[in-house]
């Protein structure tokens, strides 16, 4: 038996076939006849020597060797892809994707945008706003903007200033609230995105800080940091706010921090993207612009007292 590999054709048609179990679904996903992708699996079998599939009246399955190959064969379509995607945007200096969370989208990157298109309009600028965890060597995205602790194994990663938080509120409430001990009766807003932070940067934590031993058992609850930023310029409480996303609605007064005391976290936002790829004009382009845009406010973190949330947390 020869070890030379098979047609590349014949595998495909394998490959297929064996994801759908049908042959008429395989012929369609690859936009060939029936009996034409029947052909490339005989082929195939002749090839090897062995039958890959049982044919059935309605239906096929597997062989032992079938079982064997596929799985093998689907690894190596998908690595093949992979490869070529990521070849092809080495040739690409004009667009780029983006990924990051939905509430940064919203309270920091997209009203700023304008700016960066203004500055580099040669580059067709797209965004994923997801919070799952893109693969930047299989999934179509340049970069990654990510909230957490940080494991960029095998990634360029370029981490960014650290997050604070800080109660936020409408200039009506704040003239309601006006101590720290008086937000013991004020409607809170959790923001119940940052669960996963340890130790925990919520309001109990805040309270402390400003020596209150108190812990909320009401108010409303959000899961995602946009939505309860948006709830504390509607008026509905006041919010425990992250630097990130409060920094525009502070600055054009629609929110007041009026407790100059804020806790910090060890969390911070990265700028993620192919080791290498970092060089390419457009993410170098997209880098800068980012870290820039974070410098011109990081002025605001001098009008609080920042304290590190492990300062502050339950032993």
């Amino acid at each position: 038996m020869s070890d030379r590999l098979p047609p590349l054709t014949a595998l495909r048609a394998f490959d297929a076939a064996a994801r759908h179990m049908s042959f008429a679904k395989a012929a369609e996903e690859l936009h060939v006849t029936p009996a034409a992708l029947s052909f490339q699996i005989k082929s195939l079998e002749e090839h090897l020597g062995h039958p890959l599939f049982r044919r059935m009246n309605r239906a096929v399955e597997l062989t032992e060797a079938g079982k064997t190959l596929a799985p093998g064969a689907a690894e190596g379509f998908v690595t093949l892809q992979t490869a070529w995607q990521a070849t092809r945007r080495l040739q690409d200096t004009t667009s780029l994707t983006v990924t990051a969370g939905p509430a940064l989208t919203a309270k920091w990157l997209a009203p700023r945008l304008y700016d960066f298109a203004r500055a580099y309009p040669e580059i067709d600028l797209k965004f994923s706003a997801t919070l799952r965890n893109m693969d930047l060597h299989r999934d179509d995205v340049d970069i990654a903007i990510r909230f957490g602790y940080g494991d960029d194994e095998d990634l360029y990663s370029v981490p960014v200033r650290q997050e604070w938080l800080t109660p936020v509120m409408t200039p009506e409430l704040a003239e309601k609230f006006a101590t720290a001990q008086s937000l013991r009766d004020a409607p809170l807003i959790h923001d119940d995105s940052i669960g996963f932070l340890d130790p925990p940067c919520d309001w109990p934590a805040w309270f402390r800080a400003v020596g209150i031993d108190f812990t909320p058992r009401h108010g409303a609850h959000f899961s995602n940091a946009d939505h309860a930023i948006d709830a504390a310029v509607a008026g509905v409480g006041i919010a425990l706010g992250r630097r990130a996303m409060i920094i525009k609605d502070l600055s054009e007064g629609r929110l007041v921090a009026p407790f100059k005391t804020a806790i910090e976290t060890q969390a911070r936002f990265r700028f993620l993207c192919l080791p290498g790829a970092e060089t390419r004009p457009q993410i170098s382009a997209f880098r800068d612009w980012f870290l820039s845009e974070i410098e011109k406010t990081a002025h605001i973190s001098d009008d609080f007292e920042i304290i590190p949330v492990e300062k502050v947390a339950i032993k």
